[in-house]
């Protein structure tokens, strides 16, 4: 059954697909008169709804049940990672971390940043795509980049963690992790957090982690971290 992201619906028994998802609709996928669809709204609503009228520039669909909460998770996860100079690997992480699990992501301006701006169309495009791609009902939040000075001052209720490679005691998230919880993990450029952002940061409450003996990737520290919390938390 094809999926469309709808959201501005509302509780309205007729909904309308915009001209750009009505066009698809008809003109791409050939769908019909009578044929059934699903819609998601991002905010956790899961829709069946069936055409009413098949017009390739406003189509109208008759909805026919709502699921509140699809699959819902346990636990709420907020990555802040610097973007990469190779913009196409941040595309990567957005589409994989939400097709994993993920609720909010800031981009972080560190003092060994690489870039230091990114198309937030362009990548929220991809992650609307991810939740499609993999039925997820809960469309994730994409904060504009940010200080990492101003992100590590904000109040966050949950645990705080920070995963660098510099030297020291570092916890793995299996043996600190609280279950069914919030939680905010700071992943840095390629060259790493310096030892001052560090600091400030453990001043700040968060809590230095390692994720593993290998060193990687920005992209790919981002996802380990995201692969981890959701799999200490099913």
């Amino acid at each position: 059954m094809q999926l469309f992201y709808t959201p501005d619906i509302t509780d309205s028994p007729i909904y309308y697909l915009s001209e750009e998802e009505s066009k698809h609709c008809i003109r791409v996928l050939r769908l019909e008169l009578a044929d059934h669809v699903q819609l998601i709204d991002g905010r956790g609503g899961l829709y069946e709804a069936e055409i009413v009228d098949a017009h390739p520039k406003k189509v109208a669909l008759k909805l026919l049940t709502r699921e509140l909460e699809y699959a819902k998770r346990n636990h709420y996860l907020h990555i802040a990672v610097a973007p990469t100079k190779n913009i196409e690997r941040l595309e990567w992480f957005l589409e994989k971390a939400t097709e994993i699990g993920i609720d909010e992501i800031t981009l972080i301006n560190c003092q060994r940043s690489e870039r230091k701006e990114a198309k937030a169309e362009r990548l929220n495009k991809i992650i609307t795509a991810a939740i499609k791609q993999s039925l997820k009902a809960y469309h994730p939040k994409l904060n504009d980049i940010t200080p990492l000075q101003k992100l590590i001052a904000q109040p966050f209720d949950g645990q705080k963690f920070i995963a660098h490679c510099e030297p020291g005691d570092k916890q793995d998230l299996s043996k600190t992790l609280k279950p069914n919880s919030r939680y905010l993990i700071l992943i840095g450029p390629e060259g790493d957090f310096t030892p001052k952002e560090i600091e400030d940061a453990l001043q700040n409450g968060f809590e230095p982690i390692t994720l593993g003996n290998s060193r990687l990737r920005t992209e790919t520290a981002a996802l380990e971290a995201c692969f981890e919390i959701n799999f200490l938390n099913r």
